[in-house]
């Protein structure tokens, strides 16, 4: 195959001290995508030379990068209807080599146990509370109150194992659960927090979304009413918008989960990090025409 034979070669083109040689291999390198990855990696493990280690890094990590880039844009043009890829997508930015079928087992897993608690006769309320007690007292989830501003707060693998997340991770992990067990609880974008918010199934034909309920899944679940809201917005000074009381796009959310990256970031003065989430969020600036 002929193409083995070019990438082999270029490969061995990628120590060359000429900047102009190495920015040519560089492009044509990248024009194959993760087809080279398996060779710039035994390339990397058979070297002792940094700079064509870093070299190779730095392809690999662009290489990845703009994988995350088609898929968030696919799933974005694609009408942004599930949430979870959405997060996962954003999750291959930090972590691209991850098995996300571990990610889909494990929410399957706690999935699996809040179903077999629920009873048709159950009220909201008592359904919320099963959720609250299998996530936060069975499996241990919870805030990270200690360090909030940690990037890996925003990223489902690490929530999932470490059981602490910040405001929208824990979130994102509470209405895919009650989603995939038909309970609706969607997210709602409050400025400085997110919430959530259990819709009145009667009302959801119209556009006029009725909340029975808010849930606050950083506070392990907590469910308060529209006056806490109204009370919550009125210590901000800000004006009771109609969108900080009703469930927000998945778009929306995935866009959240990107600020809270770069401001993470911007706090590490990881700049390019910074750079390259702006150019994700620059992806998923406006609601998609299918939505």
């Amino acid at each position: 195959m002929e193409n083995i034979t070019e990438i082999s070669a270029l490969v061995k083109l990628l120590d060359d001290p000429d900047e102009e040689v190495y920015h040519h291999v560089e492009k044509k390198l990248l024009e194959y995508g993760g087809d080279v990855i398996h060779y710039l990696e035994n390339a990397w493990e058979q070297s002792f030379d940094g700079l064509l280690q870093e070299r190779i890094e730095n392809i690999v990590h662009q290489i990845q990068f703009n994988t995350v880039k088609e898929d968030l844009n696919l799933w974005y043009l694609s009408g942004a209807f599930d949430l979870l890829q959405g997060a996962m997508i954003i999750n291959r930015y930090q972590y691209p080599d991850l098995d996300e079928q571990k990610i889909i087992n494990h929410i399957e897993e706690i999935k699996r146990d809040i179903w077999l608690g629920l009873q048709y006769e159950m009220s909201s309320v008592e359904k919320v509370k099963l959720i609250n007690h299998v996530l936060y007292q069975q499996y241990g989830f919870g805030g990270n109150t200690k360090n909030h501003h940690d990037p890996q707060n925003s990223y489902l693998n690490q929530v999932l194992e470490s059981k602490k997340g910040n405001q929208i991770s824990l979130a994102i992990i509470y209405s895919t659960l009650a989603q995939k067990l038909d309970l609706p609880v969607y997210g709602i974008n409050l400025p400085q927090h997110f919430i959530l918010g259990y819709i009145d199934d009667s009302k959801q034909e119209g556009t006029d979304y009725s909340v029975l309920f808010y849930i606050n899944a950083f506070n392990r679940g907590n469910i308060f009413g529209k006056h806490d809201v109204d009370q919550f917005l009125r210590q901000l000074n800000l004006e009771p918008l109609p969108e900080y009381y009703k469930p927000c796009s998945n778009t929306d959310i995935i866009r959240r989960v990107i600020r809270n990256l770069i401001s993470a970031y911007e706090n590490a003065s990881a700049t390019e990090k910074v750079k390259e989430l702006n150019e994700l969020q620059d992806i998923i600036k406006e609601e998609p025409k299918t939505n």
